[in-house]
């Protein structure tokens, strides 16, 4: 695995925006950052495809069990949604995809950071803008990434169920652009799958009363609906009582409230402590090892303590204060590259590994304006 310098396509924003990447630049500093690529070998695809089949296999089977001992106080779910949970596990309600986050220098095996499970973004980047960049710059390299095929074929195995029609939420452009256009995306391969579609800002969305059911600003039903809003919020809302009665089909589905918690990772840690893709994690802190405490509901890296020899070596603020927190060994295998740490987000869609997208940071924390930067490899 190495981080290799290259000369930026003389038009880049250009060709990244044909493709909805607007959020290219981020006060006045790249977001999307062409000016190198990590190269991996195929052995190394395989070893992170590996990780992350087994990875998404060890998950599943902690949401069986999360769900069979009922253990939702760890997860923050509140209790009148317990049942709720159960029922979209039960209904085998389907999943389109997730983002396993693995810090990994190509020698020793990718170590599970955490998984964005519910709500992840960077996917126009991984699905589509590095795959436009690699081939504008050697049409016949190769790149870990299937991404946007799967995400067809995931929404077809959506529709299989049912075909009614999905609306798209997301905040609006101006609030938050890169969710949209992520929603936007989402929108466009659902079409490409069959689907009949629409929009609606996250705050359009209304309660029909006598209807018992959700619906959209101009009064038709929400049958199924994409939400780039996360499930931890949505509980907590005015409206959340009504999730429980309304026959809207929701994805990322109700049962996605385990998987995405931190809590996931000391639990997974307990199960399979052999397990190579697999860090130390506690909910207490670990004596005698570099840490990091990590609120269990976070994100873009707020609130993130690094402990090092004992002492406070690096600490974000942010709003995820008072709550419980997990403890995880520091991972030694993110290593700077000239400089820069990356993150690899490992992509699982339909259920299985199907490409990457790297993020990268001049520090040990990857927030919301890391870089991302594209990649290839070699046979």
């Amino acid at each position: 695995m190495r981080r290799v310098a290259i000369d930026p396509r003389p038009n880049w924003q250009k060709r990244v925006e044909e493709f909805g990447l607007f959020y290219h630049t981020l006060r006045g500093e790249p977001y999307w950052d062409e000016s190198a690529y990590y190269q991996f070998t195929a052995y190394q695809i395989d070893v992170l495809e590996e990780a992350t089949n087994q990875l998404h296999k060890m998950c599943m089977d902690l949401v069986d069990e999360v769900i069979s001992k009922k253990m939702f106080g760890l997860f923050l779910i509140p209790k009148e949604f317990e049942e709720y949970v159960v029922r979209s596990w039960e209904n085998d309600e389907p999943s389109v995809y997730g983002r396993f986050d693995l810090a990994y220098d190509g020698n020793g095996p990718p170590r599970l950071l955490e998984y964005n499970a519910d709500t992840p973004t960077a996917l126009v980047e991984a699905a589509v803008a590095q795959w436009m960049w690699l081939k504008d710059i050697d049409p016949r390299g190769d790149q870990f990434n299937s991404i946007h095929e799967r995400l067809i074929d995931a929404w077809k195995g959506v529709l299989a169920r049912d075909k009614n029609p999905i609306h798209f939420a997301a905040m609006s452009q101006i609030d938050t652009p890169e969710d949209y256009i992520t929603a936007e995306y989402m929108r466009d391969v659902a079409i490409q799958a069959g689907a009949q579609t629409s929009f609606i800002d996250v705050n359009d969305i209304g309660w029909d009363k006598p209807r018992r059911c959700f619906v959209d600003n101009t009064g038709f039903p929400i049958a199924r609906c994409f939400k780039l809003y996360p499930w931890e919020w949505m509980v907590n809302e005015e409206f959340a009582p009504n999730l429980r009665v309304a026959q809207t089909k929701w994805v990322e589905p109700a049962w996605k409230m385990i998987l995405s918690c931190k809590s996931i990772l000391p639990l997974l840690y307990e199960r399979h402590p052999d397990c190579p893709f697999l860090l130390p994690a506690s909910f207490d802190p670990l004596e005698g090892r570099d840490y990091v405490k990590k609120p269990v509901h976070a994100r873009e890296g707020a609130n993130i303590e690094v402990v090092l020899g004992g002492r406070t070596a690096i600490a974000t603020d942010g709003p995820y204060t008072g709550g419980p927190c997990v403890y995880q060994q520091v991972a030694t295998e993110l290593k700077p590259h000239e400089g820069r740490y990356p993150v690899i987000g490992s992509w699982v869609v339909g259920g299985e590994s199907c490409g990457i997208g790297i993020r990268e940071d001049s520090g040990l924390i990857t927030r919301n304006t890391s870089r991302f930067v594209p990649h290839l490899f070699v046979s």
